[in-house]
């Protein structure tokens, strides 16, 4: 397993990291990252949520549809 950033290791490949792409070794480690939060393999466990759920926002009322608006 890969060591932590705060070992000054890439925390994809374990390598010694590099200031410019901090806290990882190179472009290709950070984008290897970023793919995996896009595809949603980084994820806070939690209770399902069923489909028919509204997500709950800081929106009021009214503010998180704006299709009836006058343009």
């Amino acid at each position: 397993m890969a060591e932590s950033p705060a070992d000054g290791n890439c925390p994809i490949c374990g390598r010694p990291t590099v200031h410019e792409f901090r806290p990882f070794c190179s472009r290709r480690c950070a984008h290897i990252d970023l793919a995996r939060w896009l595809r949603g393999a980084y994820a806070i466990p939690g209770d399902p949520v069923e489909p028919d759920q509204a997500p709950v926002t800081d929106a009021g009322e009214g503010e998180a549809n704006d299709s009836g608006r006058k343009h």
